[in-house]
C-alpha cells in the first residue's frame, strides 16, 4: 500500500473493533480499535503503515486521527458507559504536541456520553532516553483526565521494568503469539511469572492478547489473566457484539479449566502426603547417632527412584552436611557445600517456619535447577528442632505424577 494512496482515500479508512472479554463474568468489557483500509474487495491492516518510520509523522498522525474519529463516533452512538475503548498510539508521535490533539479529540465526545475514563491508551514501544523521561509527565497528564494506560510488555518487560513501574499502568498486556503449542520454554514461563508479580505489586490487571487456541486461553486463565483477547475468542469486525456472546461457551471452558486445576492440586496434595509418610518412615528407621553424611547415604538407596540430590540445613540456612548427588548410578559426596548458607533464597526462611509450625514436610513450586538445568521440585522435611532435610526430586519422577511436571 502506498501512503499517499491512503491519505488521498480516507473515506475507505475505517476502524475495526476486537472484543476483550473478562474472566469473572465471561462477557465483553471493551474493544481494541484497529485501523483498516478497504481497497476494492480487500481489507488491509493499517498496522504496518503506522509502524513505518519512513512515512512522515504528519501522514501517520492524520490517518490515525481519521480512524480514531470514526471509532469514537460509533462508540458515542452505542452509548454504553461500561465499555472500555483501547486506543493504540505511538508515544513518540503523541509527544510532538504534548498530547494536545489526542486529548482534545477525546474530550470532544464527553458531552455525548463517552467519558475519558472509558479510554485506555495503549503503548507498546518507547525510547528510554526520550527527553529525560518527559513522556512520563505526558502519561500523568492523560491520567489526570481519567484516561487509563495499558502497556504492551513485548520487548519492554525485561529491560524497562523500572519505567513500567513509574508509569504505573492499569493494564499489562501479554502477547500469546509465542505459544502455539503446549511446549513453552521455561525462560518465558519465568518472565511471565515475573510479570505476574510486577502486575500484582503495582496493582495492574493482566490482559492476554492474540489467544488463538484453547490451550492458550487455559494458560492465560491459569496465570492470572483477567482480560482475554484473540481470534480464538472473536476476530475484529466493524460491528459491535452482544456482550454475552460467549458467556455459555466461556463458562463451559472455564469449568473444564477448574476441574483440571483441581485435579492437579489434588495430585500435588497427594504427593505431599505420600512423601511425608514414605520419607518419614525411612528416616525413623535410620539410626539417629549417625552423622549427617552417613544419614544421607543411608537414605540414598530407598530414595534413588525419586531424588538426585539431598542435604541437611539448620534453621538459619547453614548447610550441616555435604551434598549427596546422584551421578549416573552412584551417589557421591560433595563436601564443598558444607556450611554454605541458603537463607538468601526466596521463601527459604518462610518455608522453615512453615515446617516448624506444621511439623510436616512441604513441596516447593517447580523451578529450574541451577546446576542441571532441569525443572524440579524440592521436598523439605523437619528432622529435629534445628535440622531440616532437603530432597531435590528429579524430573523423571515428577513426570510420572500427572499434572506436577
Amino acid at each position: 500500500m502506498d501512503a499517499l494512496d491512503i491519505l488521498a482515500d480516507l473515506d475507505h479508512v475505517s476502524p475495526h473493533f476486537q472484543p476483550i472479554f473478562n474472566a469473572e463474568e465471561h462477557k465483553i468489557i471493551g474493544y481494541e480499535i484497529l485501523g483498516r483500509y478497504r481497497k476494492g474487495n480487500e481489507v488491509f491492516s493499517l498496522g504496518p503503515f503506522f509502524k513505518d518510520e519512513q512515512i512522515p509523522e504528519e501522514f501517520r498522525m492524520e490517518v490515525d486521527q481519521a480512524v480514531l474519529d470514526k471509532a469514537l463516533e460509533k462508540a458515542a452512538q452505542l452509548n454504553d458507559q461500561e465499555l472500555l475503548w483501547f486506543v493504540n498510539r505511538d508515544l513518540e508521535l503523541l509527544m510532538l504536541d504534548n498530547g494536545e490533539q489526542f486529548i482534545q479529540h477525546i474530550l470532544r465526545y464527553k458531552e455525548r456520553g463517552l467519558q475519558p475514563e472509558q479510554i485506555v491508551l495503549e503503548i507498546s514501544e518507547w525510547k528510554s532516553e526520550t527527553e529525560n523521561g518527559s513522556f512520563e509527565h505526558l502519561i500523568q497528564y492523560f491520567k489526570s483526565y481519567g484516561i487509563k494506560l495499558a502497556v504492551d510488555t513485548a520487548g519492554n518487560a525485561s529491560n524497562q521494568a523500572e519505567q513500567i513501574v513509574r508509569l504505573s499502568p492499569e493494564i499489562l498486556k501479554i502477547d500469546m503469539s509465542f505459544m502455539r503449542t503446549n511446549s513453552t520454554g521455561t525462560a518465558y514461563l519465568d518472565i511471565l511469572h515475573s510479570m505476574s508479580i510486577l502486575a500484582r505489586k503495582i496493582g495492574a490487571t493482566l490482559l492476554f492478547e492474540r489467544i488463538e487456541t484453547p490451550f492458550q486461553l487455559q494458560f492465560a486463565w491459569k496465570n492470572g489473566g483477567r482480560y482475554y483477547q484473540g481470534f480464538y475468542l472473536h476476530k475484529p469486525g466493524e460491528v459491535f457484539l452482544d456482550k454475552n456472546i460467549l458467556k455459555e461457551r466461556f463458562k463451559k471452558e472455564c469449568h473444564g479449566f477448574i476441574l483440571s486445576e483441581k485435579k492437579r492440586l489434588q495430585s500435588f496434595f497427594d504427593l505431599k502426603q505420600e512423601l511425608n509418610t514414605f520419607i518419614s518412615d525411612i528416616v525413623g528407621k535410620i539410626k539417629k547417632q549417625q552423622d549427617e553424611n552417613e544419614f544421607l547415604m543411608a537414605l540414598a538407596k530407598p530414595l534413588e527412584e525419586m531424588a538426585f540430590r539431598m542435604y541437611i540445613c539448620d534453621e538459619d540456612g547453614f548447610q550441616k552436611s555435604a551434598n549427596i548427588f546422584k551421578e549416573k548410578e552412584d551417589w557421591i559426596l560433595q563436601p564443598e557445600y558444607e556450611e554454605k548458607n541458603w537463607s538468601w533464597r526466596p521463601y527459604f526462611l518462610e518455608n522453615i517456619i512453615r515446617m516448624r509450625v506444621g511439623k510436616k514436610g512441604i513441596i516447593s513450586d517447580r523451578y529450574s535447577d541451577i546446576e542441571t538445568g532441569e525443572m524440579i521440585r524440592t521436598f523439605s522435611l523437619p528432622l529435629s528442632d534445628d535440622r531440616y532435610l532437603f530432597v531435590d526430586l528429579c524430573s523423571s519422577y515428577l513426570y510420572k505424577k500427572e499434572g506436577l511436571f
